[in-house]
């Protein structure tokens, strides 16, 4: 199973931009479908965005047009770029991986198997 790991998170003010980033081990991430997921406190962790293994992307649609992600599978590594953060957007922000045979049009937090420890990101007013 592949074991995953999240940086990048921070504190920015409104406006601001942060990139997270996912470093896989253990196994190749062209294997899965990727996503990203986010936990607010007080509130049940929601889909975020996923990129399946020809790099097809989805998104909620409170993030589209201001966050992208992006899979290296070279490097092993999953992005996502986020510009135009609103105070909405503080959360726990975790990778998530579901093997590609499972299919990938999935964005329910069962659907995934693999799961970072989470970054933080915090967006002030």
């Amino acid at each position: 199973q592949v074991q995953l790991l999240e940086s990048g998170g921070g504190s920015v003010q409104a406006g601001g931009s942060l990139r997270l980033s996912c470093a896989a081990s253990r196994d190749a991430i062209r294997r899965y479908c990727m996503a990203w997921f986010r936990q607010a406190p007080g509130e049940e962790r929601e889909w975020v965005a996923r990129i399946n293994d020809v790099g097809m992307l989805a998104y909620t649609d409170s993030v589209k047009g201001r966050i992208t992600t992006s899979r290296n599978n070279a490097g092993n590594t999953l992005h996502l770029q986020m510009n135009n953060l609103k105070p909405e957007d503080t959360a726990m922000y975790y990778c998530a991986a579901r093997r590609v045979y499972l299919g990938c049009n999935r964005g329910a937090v069962s659907a995934y198997a693999a799961w970072g420890q989470g970054t933080q990101v915090t967006v002030s007013s």
